[in-house]
């Protein structure tokens, strides 16, 4: 005697009464709600000041920002893929509040206006992150320094070292 299959409903052409807010499909805690609230909290004057003006409007700097670090977090470099996922992934759409940057807007933003301040853009996220507890200083080096492990006997860090290493980190940047 075999038993009856059940399906799903199945309704690919259902219409709603409301249309789906694309922040109800983002979940709260996804990585790229991290990169919209830190890029929303850097001061991007210098960035915006790079526009002329005049001509037709611009994409907004800080949402290609957005968009690019969170590629770049998603291991996309091509400028071609970013563009492809800015209309098909639901993470880009939300992120980018459904504009479409074509790749060569996306490919002369980090370009060309990028040039010359991404390094203080990323010294504005180092020390946002360590102002809201996120990473510690003392855990962040760029030029290779070994950094203690837990392993061994010595654990402690000196308060002076601390000090030292966010000096070390502004030089690096030349900020």
């Amino acid at each position: 005697m075999s038993k009856k299959v059940v399906f799903k409903t199945y309704h690919q052409n259902q219409l709603s009464l409301l249309p789906p807010s694309y922040d109800d499909l983002v979940p709260a805690h996804h990585p790229v709600r991290v990169v919209n609230t830190i890029i929303d909290h850097l001061d991007l004057t210098v960035l915006e000041k790079s526009y002329k003006g005049g001509g037709t409007s611009s994409y907004h700097p800080r949402m290609l920002l957005k968009v690019i670090i969170y590629a770049y977090l998603r291991n996309l470099y091509s400028s071609r893929k970013i563009e492809q996922a800015l209309s098909e992934n639901i993470h880009f759409i939300w992120l980018s509040g459904q504009s479409k940057p074509d790749h060569n807007t996306i490919n002369d933003f980090r370009g060309k206006r990028l040039q010359g301040h991404l390094k203080k853009i990323f010294h504005q996220v180092v020390l946002l992150l360590v102002e809201q507890g996120v990473i510690s200083l003392k855990d962040i080096f760029i030029d290779g320094t070994k950094i203690e492990a837990n392993a061994n006997r010595y654990t402690f860090v000196w308060g002076k070292s601390i000090n030292t290493s966010k000096e070390r980190i502004k030089k690096q940047l030349k900020i």
